[in-house]
């Protein structure tokens, strides 16, 4: 297998190079709320522009259909700038002229371009707009591992037309999921939370065979337990998956996979609802059950404690209602007081230990929750293999000895 060609491997002098980032964050009212996607982004840029390099970064935000002024780039990039210190332009289109001509233009500034998705061929991976893209550039670097199980225009097309490397972000992300998918320290543990199990269930398929144990919570823990014979009162269940639940369940490893043993039941979807612990074998009928219970909550805690290496995607429960807290809250403390190596992905499980003020406690904290459950289901992600197939391009010379 090739290796991914990295930032060490070129001299970036003087080039202009073309970064995908991931800077899908959320907004509200024009204003970034969240930060964590824009500071992982920054260690790539300030490399090349140390370097000597013009950056031009592109990425998507949202899911607009054709241009849509309320997801543009622009408090993205105003966001971006105050974050590194450094002046951002943001172009008016994605690759057309106004790009091309900030491009042309000599200058300091960082280029952010328009919101990828305002083009309609890049999610088909359109070779017009991936040429256009590539145009731009000497060089292109994929550190956008969030959106490189997407073989988009911005994230395979271009790299198949220049020069390419993966990012520091990319190649950390690649690193830790490498660890927990190889040889990981024993126990090794999975915690899965969530809403839906066939959002998971590939996972849980490629996983199961290699963990210890495997703690599901969240709204996904209904269907198995309705699989198991529970009743499980108006808490959400997909009915099609429970016999592929079933079948995971009586399955030859499907002792590993441990589901809670008491909830929290509500009267109603609600933060301010009425609500009381339940066993999940007497879950009464019209209750829709928010979170783990304090017994399950403490029995998963003792497991994710005597860990040595974890795998966390999916909350417990609807962490953002304090009442409904206290089971993700109960194993992030858990996960923060032992000493395994932890990979933490998904952005409700990555919020809820950066608004605990836990994130530092987690070994890799990942950019990518889709990204990361379909590397483990399978093996490899179309925005990494294209690196792996364009690592013997030698286009642009080797990094200089000393160079930056």
């Amino acid at each position: 297998m090739n290796r991914l060609p990295s930032l060490a491997d070129a001299d970036y002098h003087g080039r202009t190079v073309l970064v995908r980032a991931d800077l899908n964050v959320p907004l509200r009212d024009g204003v970034v709320e969240d930060d964590f996607r824009l500071e992982a982004a920054l260690p790539t840029i300030e490399t090349l522009r140390r370097a000597g390099a013009r950056v031009v970064v592109c990425s998507h935000l949202g899911r607009p259909q054709g241009i849509d002024p309320a997801l543009s780039m622009r408090p993205v990039g105003e966001r971006l700038a105050a974050l590194g210190g450094f002046a951002v332009t943001v172009a008016g289109d994605v690759a057309g002229p106004a790009a091309a001509c900030l491009v042309a233009k000599p200058g300091d500034d960082v280029i952010l371009l328009e919101n990828t998705r305002f083009e309609p061929g890049e999610t088909k991976n359109d070779p017009d707009l991936a040429d256009r893209l590539a145009a731009l550039a000497d060089a292109f670097v994929m550190d956008a591992f969030g959106s490189a199980h997407r073989a988009h225009s911005s994230t395979v097309g271009v790299a198949e037309r220049l020069p390419s490397a993966a990012g520091p972000l990319l190649l950390a992300e690649v690193e830790a999921f490498s660890r927990i998918l190889g040889a990981p320290d024993r126990p090794f543990v999975v915690v899965l939370g969530g809403a839906k199990v066939s959002d998971k269930l590939g996972v849980i398929k490629a996983l199961l065979p290699k963990v210890d144990v495997m703690l599901v919570g969240g709204a996904m823990c209904f269907t198995l337990l309705a699989a198991e014979g529970y009743g499980v009162g108006d808490s959400l269940v997909e009915p099609d998956m429970i016999d592929a639940a079933a079948e995971v369940l009586g399955s030859t490893v499907g002792s590993r996979l441990s589901l809670p043993s008491d909830l929290v039941a509500a009267d109603r979807m609600a933060a301010d609802s009425p609500h009381r612990v339940v066993a999940a074998a007497a879950i009464p009928e019209g209750a829709v059950c928010l979170d783990i219970g304090p017994e399950t909550a403490e029995r998963f805690a003792a497991i994710v404690g005597g860990a040595d290496t974890i795998f966390w995607n999916g909350p417990m429960g609807v962490f953002e209602w304090e009442p409904f807290a206290a089971g993700t809250k109960r194993l992030a403390a858990a996960l923060a007081g032992g000493a395994a190596f932890s990979v933490v992905g998904g952005g409700d499980t990555v919020a809820a230990l950066r608004a605990m003020g836990l994130a530092d406690a987690v070994s890799h904290l990942s950019t990518g929750g889709g990204a990361g459950l379909e590397l483990i289901e399978r093996g490899s992600l179309p925005g990494i293999e294209v690196l792996k197939e364009q690592a013997a391009r030698t286009a642009l010379p080797p990094r200089r000895p000393g160079g930056a």
